[in-house]
């Protein structure tokens, strides 16, 4: 484990608080704002189970945070070396017995409203089968990015998990529990935002691409290199943007459905930055620009449809 840095937190509070990250938190409830949104536009909105969702989406992030934190502070890959911040087992601030509770009681509450969620959506018994399977997945993926002796985020597996889990299953999950049915028009908002969420998580390990080279976390940034992890990252951000485009020109009839194109400006400025940047001190501000930009897509893209 790490020594203590200077930055080092005063309060064991404010280590968890570190940990738990909850500023990633509105990128996860992102997917449930938008297949809600889709819900809405069809029909067949229901509050309660949107809540519901809300908070199984809140527990599985804090908890792929904590498990996140776990993972890379045994495997020593989160050194004082990183351009990003260290979190409170990296500064000694929390013990690997700690966080291992701390991993327990989080994955508890996730099972205690994913239950809850499954019991009030899901009404016949394929439904209740599919989405304990897809639930126990969830879990095991927010835990086995980092943890274990084969951790996927090792391995440059990460993008395409998000995308899985913030895009396709998040949003086309939280639609079907409401609307009873599958529409794969839902696919298309679906993938953007998980390619929104991918952006973010590619910026991150663009920020890191050093220290994880160093430390033998093979990220896809690593494995693509510092040139082309950018241009993977002006990929996925014009590809999500083109998924949004393609569903308000084939499915919507109003206006309000292009909401989404006043976010294109701070997008297009993001990738200028990105690939104008090369060290990875100059991309350590892009992360919180990209998840801004990222939410800002989301939810004009969502308040379109709702207006619709």
């Amino acid at each position: 484990m790490s020594t203590m840095t200077p930055c080092t937190p005063t309060t064991p509070a404010r280590a968890w608080l570190e940990s738990l990250r909850p500023k990633t938190l509105p990128l996860a409830f992102a997917s449930i704002v938008m297949g809600s949104a889709i819900a809405s536009l069809q029909g067949v909105f229901h509050p309660l189970i949107a809540l519901l969702a809300l908070l199984t989406a809140g527990c599985l992030q804090i908890l792929s945070n904590l498990a996140n934190d776990y993972g890379d502070a045994e495997k020593g890959s989160d050194t004082p070396d990183r351009v990003g911040p260290l979190r409170g087992m990296q500064k000694g601030m929390i013990t690997a017995a700690q966080m291992k509770r701390a991993i327990i009681l989080t994955i508890a509450l996730t099972l205690v409203c994913g239950i809850a969620l499954i019991a009030v959506a899901c009404h016949k018994p394929s439904d209740v089968v599919g989405f304990v399977i897809l639930g126990l997945l969830s879990i095991g993926a927010a835990i086995t990015y980092t943890v274990g002796t084969r951790p996927y985020g090792y391995m440059g597996l990460g993008d395409i998990s998000v995308l899985i889990f913030f895009g396709w299953i998040s949003v086309a999950g939280t639609f079907y529990l409401q609307a009873g049915y599958f529409d794969w028009i839902v696919m298309l908002p679906a993938t953007a935002t998980g390619l929104l969420s991918t952006a973010v998580l590619n910026i991150n390990n663009l920020r890191d691409i050093e220290t994880d080279r160093a430390n033998g976390k093979n990220t896809l940034a690593v494995r693509l290199g510092p040139v082309n992890a950018r241009n993977y990252h002006t990929f996925i951000l014009a590809a999500a943007t083109l998924c949004l485009a393609i569903f308000s020109a084939v499915y919507l009839r109003h206006w309000t459905g292009w909401l989404f194109i006043l976010a294109v400006p701070m997008l297009v400025t993001h990738v200028i930055r990105v690939r104008k940047s090369k060290t990875s001190l100059e991309v350590r501000p892009l992360l919180e620009h990209m998840v801004k930009t990222a939410l800002l897509t989301n939810v004009l893209f969502a308040v379109g449809l709702l207006l619709n």
